[in-house]
């Protein structure tokens, strides 16, 4: 028989979406705590989603009685601004507030001697101060002394407050978990939809503090669509199977492989004048109609997407002007798009591609090729260059290797990048027609494009590339449809999925899909919920990453 010793057994499996959040109407909403004691260092930190932004707003504050005296508080201002404020210092940090509708991370944090204002991955500013007092209350939805005053409305979610350490003190990478209570928390609350008032604490041998409910802030299943960290559960990774004459076969694969297969669509155009915000998913291993998952932050179209095991980035498109900006969304969950970083230039027509680490964005009007490390919020960095310039080109890879099916003038070039280093693209191979606005998909050793435009033809042309070896395509078969201009291609380990895009009359919302390793047509898979063209694919589990 098989012995089995681990230290730990933990849980890689699907997260647990947590939807715990507090809604404040803006009309006599608040929640107060009882007193409790802050160490000389502190954290502050909140996710918050509201609809205003023309009225002064406090959403979280804290000082020494409810008074305006040593308080330390994040405001949204009347004129559509965010700052920070310490011990009545002046504020700091003041900049334009962030999207209205969409869930924001911010946090206030102090070391002893400077308070960090930080929002959504990034450092906004800092300011030396001395904050001494040790006794505090907390106030939600109304500021540190007036309660009809400053009043929030919107939604706050996993508010935290830690004693002893300044958590945040440069650009950091926004949670995607749900706060957890560690010795230093001194209140952890709105992370549960059936009470407002439930909170929780990791002060050894002390009560939590005390909420009051004042008004009808309530619970709500709204939330910034975090999940719990698995610390503990059971644990299958790699490949690797102990076969004792079958008392123990550990499942084949890890389970991060296994528990992946969501695919997203998003953003995109319904109408020649119409620009999409919103995002779509499916689950590739089955089939049937998309559902809505949430909104980008722009509407725009003619963007690129890239997805690792976790993240789903968009950049690019056209928003009337074209945008550098990247958004990123928890693909394991549902909620809206937020802030990323920027490309190094606005570009629209782009394409994406990715593998577990890495996200590429490239063409444009041009020969660039933009990188990013997809697990750290920030702008952008050049990796190299495209053999020359490419738009409305498109994208997919391997865990070595990405691949760009070009397009620029008819291009008929494919070429590849190594994700390990930087530098320019190197020649791959050909595809059999001179198109635009293909769309690309892959498992771990094959890549497949289709569709797209070869004058004077709409095309349903699907081709396959063998990745690890140069040469040029080969016919695979035929999509369910002729289309160009697709909203874009994705894939699990195992099935290639095609959307939308513009065929000879109309714009579609036709899914159809394909087994990557084997030949022949396309078969249906269901239907996206807008017809739409031009927009971005991804999913967390294609080529470059299972």
């Amino acid at each position: 028989m098989g012995i089995l010793r681990v230290n730990k057994l933990s849980g890689l499996e699907a997260p647990t979406a947590v939807t715990g959040s507090v809604v404040f109407d803006g009309t006599g909403d608040y929640i107060t705590s009882s007193a409790f004691h802050i160490a000389d260092s502190w954290t502050m930190e909140f996710w918050f989603n509201t609809s205003v932004n023309n009225a002064a707003q406090r959403p979280m504050n804290f000082s020494s009685d409810l008074s305006a005296s040593n308080y330390a508080y994040i405001e949204l201002g009347s004129s559509g601004n965010i700052k920070a404020r310490v011990v009545g210092a002046s504020a700091f940090g003041d900049i334009p507030a962030p999207a209205l509708n969409q869930w924001h991370h911010t946090a206030l944090s102090y070391d002893g001697s400077t308070a960090y204002f930080l929002l959504n991955g990034k450092l906004i500013g800092t300011q030396s101060v001395s904050y001494s007092n040790h006794s505090i209350q907390v106030r939600f939805g109304a500021d540190e002394s007036n309660t009809s005053a400053n009043l929030y409305t919107g939604y706050i979610s996993n508010a935290r407050i830690v004693s002893g350490e300044a958590l945040y003190t440069t650009d950091y990478t926004v949670p995607i978990h749900a706060f957890e209570v560690t010795d230093a928390t001194n209140l952890l609350c709105f992370n549960n939809s059936d009470s407002a008032a439930a909170s929780e604490h990791g002060r050894h041998g002390a009560a939590p503090p005390t909420l009051t409910v004042t008004g009808d802030a309530a619970g709500s299943t709204v939330s910034p669509g975090l999940t719990r960290d698995f610390t503990g559960g059971t644990e299958f990774r790699g490949v690797t199977t102990f076969d004792t004459q079958g008392y123990f076969v550990p499942p084949s694969g890890t389970t991060e492989q296994r528990g992946r297969g969501r695919g997203l669509f998003g953003g995109g155009s319904s109408t020649p004048s119409s620009r999409e915000i919103t995002i779509d998913f499916i689950e590739i291993s089955t089939q049937g109609n998309a559902s809505e998952f949430g909104d980008l932050t722009d509407q725009r179209e003619k963007l690129a997407a890239a997805g690792g095991a976790i993240r789903a980035l968009n950049a690019g498109g056209d928003v009337s002007p074209t945008s550098n900006i990247i958004d990123f969304v928890t693909i394991s969950t549902t909620g809206n798009a937020i802030d990323f970083g920027d490309l190094t230039s606005a570009r629209q027509d782009i394409g994406g591609a990715a593998n577990t680490t890495r996200a590429i964005f490239f063409g444009g009007g041009g020969n660039v090729i933009d990188y990013v490390t997809i697990a750290s919020l920030g702008d952008a960095q050049d990796f190299g260059d495209l053999t020359g310039d490419t738009d409305n080109a498109c994208g997919c890879g391997s865990p070595t290797r990405g691949i760009i099916f070009g397009s620029m003038n008819g291009s008929t070039d494919i070429e590849y990048i190594t994700w390990a280093t930087t530098g320019n693209s190197q020649d791959f191979g050909e595809q059999s027609i001179g198109g635009e606005n293909r769309m690309a998909c892959s498992d771990s050793t094959r890549g497949i494009v289709a569709g797209g435009y070869a004058s004077p033809n709409y095309q349903n042309i699907i081709e396959f590339i063998t990745i690890a070896t140069l040469g040029n395509a080969q016919d695979f078969g035929d999509l369910t449809e002729i289309r160009f201009e697709p909203q874009g291609a994705t894939s699990n380990s195992i099935r290639g999925v095609f959307a939308g895009g513009e065929g000879p009359g109309d714009n579609t919302n036709t899914i159809d899909h394909v087994t990557i390793q084997s030949t022949g047509n396309a078969q249906d898979f269901g239907d996206m919920t807008l017809r739409r063209r031009l927009g971005s694919a991804c999913s967390d589990s294609h080529g470059g990453i299972s």
